[in-house]
């Protein structure tokens, strides 16, 4: 089983946030990737490398897995991912979420990346079912988003 929790930006530790996700929209519709080695799609996102601030690697994540050349970055939330079965005792992750208005793109895309999709409403075809429909509602509960979350 997976839940995802939610805490304000400042209650976890920067030390302890391992990844960066953001909800990247352009003139009013969502920017979503496809890695090269799946058919779903998902929002921008990914580790944070050593030496990396949280901000500094949703930055490079979003430059790489979406070509963005100009945007404004906004963290949300911290969020968590814990993964609970009965065999072993539940395992919590640490991520930042941000939101993203991208303003301009290049034309090429980080190797691991196939496409990216710019839509107006939701996939319906998740890499992370139980986490980034997840994200994108809390985002919208918080008033951080505004546009339709409908999917295809």
């Amino acid at each position: 089983m997976v839940k995802v929790l939610f805490y304000p930006c400042s209650q976890i530790e920067d030390a302890r946030l391992k990844f960066a996700v953001i909800l990247a929209q352009t003139d009013g519709k969502w920017v979503f990737c496809q890695h090269r080695d799946r058919d779903t799609y998902e929002v921008p996102g990914g580790h944070r490398e050593p030496g990396e601030t949280i901000l500094e690697a949703a930055e490079r994540e979003l430059c790489e897995e979406t070509g963005a050349t100009d945007f404004s970055l906004r963290p949300v939330c911290v969020y968590s991912v814990k993964r609970e079965s009965e065999h072993h005792a539940p395992d919590e992750t640490f991520g930042m979420l941000f939101v993203a208005d991208i303003r301009a793109f290049e034309a090429e895309l980080h190797h691991e990346i196939k496409s990216i999709r710019i839509t107006q409403t939701l996939v319906d075809r998740w890499t992370y079912p139980q986490i980034q429909p997840r994200l994108i509602e809390e985002s919208y509960r918080q008033g951080w988003l505004s546009i339709p979350a409908l999917p295809e």
